[in-house]
């Protein structure tokens, strides 16, 4: 993720200066080679920096933003990348609180199911949606001061659209548009069937699993920071399959079309917005 910035800054504003820090030095030293960086971040020249992306797991996220609130340079922006916005914007807004530096939560609502250094890409958020979270309890006018600096300083990454919400909105809604669809890939590619499916799978198949081949580690920490959200659209779920599962069993075929329905009709609706 962070790599896909780097690469989109060089290619879209070249002249912008971006520094990339890792915790594998072999790796900021092929960014170097590669051109996708002008140089390593440390704590030495992260006070230089006028914007600040940090794409870290979201444990990881917060520490780094703790230990160097006192490092950040009086008027940067810095903002995050996490999957969630709870636990990271708490953290971000009280760092921030009195340290001369801004931050606004960050989503790009873009990325593939492979993660590290050769999977980035320069185009990975063209066109894509950016979620901004700035803190909710700010004036009006620092809020909208703060979420137009990032939308600004965003604009060579060429996202679609930006989305300004709360922690608590978002979360919700990445329960369902994000989360789940990860939990349900998961959980489907687990069938007694999938191991002899070759040769039997079409572009549905692939649609419903490509997410499976996600990063465990970080997607336990985003599942389990977002408990509560999730567990209620897991439940939701559970009950709309145990209905088509009734209807199956029962040989109830006007209730399973009406299930079936009801499903395309929400569909179209969402579609459509």
């Amino acid at each position: 993720m962070g790599a896909s910035f780097a690469r989109a800054y060089k290619k879209n504003a070249p002249d912008i200066m971006v520094l990339g820090a890792n915790r594998t030095k072999s790796v900021c030293d092929r960014a170097i080679e590669d051109g996708v960086i002008d140089g390593e971040l440390d704590d030495d020249n992260v006070c230089e920096c006028d914007f600040i992306i940090v794409s870290l797991y979201p444990e990881a996220s917060a520490e780094y933003i703790r230990a160097h609130r006192g490092s950040f340079r009086k008027g940067a922006l810095v903002i995050d990348c996490c999957g969630n916005k709870r636990m990271i914007c708490k953290a971000g807004y009280e760092a921030s609180a009195g340290e001369g530096f801004s931050f606004v939560g960050g989503h790009p609502m873009a990325g593939t199911q492979f993660s590290g250094y050769s999977n980035s890409k320069a185009d990975m958020f063209l066109g894509a949606s950016m979620i901004l979270v700035p803190d909710p309890k700010l004036p009006d006018d620092v809020r909208d001061a703060q979420v137009f600096e990032a939308e600004s300083l965003l604009a060579p990454v060429k996202f679609g659209s930006f989305v300004v919400t709360t922690p608590e909105k978002h979360d919700f809604m990445i329960a369902f548009t994000s989360q789940m669809a990860h939990v349900l890939a998961s959980c489907y590619i687990k069938s007694p069937g999938a191991i002899d499916c070759k040769g039997f799978t079409g572009g549905s198949f692939g649609d419903m699993t490509r997410v499976a081949y996600l990063n465990p580690e970080m997607w336990t920490e985003l599942f389990l920071a977002n408990a509560d959200n999730l567990t209620a659209e897991i439940e939701a779920i559970q009950g709309e399959l145990e209905k088509v599962r009734t209807a199956i069993a029962n040989g109830d075929a006007k209730e399973l079309c009406r299930l079936l329905d009801e499903g395309r009709a929400l569909k179209e609706v969402i579609k459509s917005e």
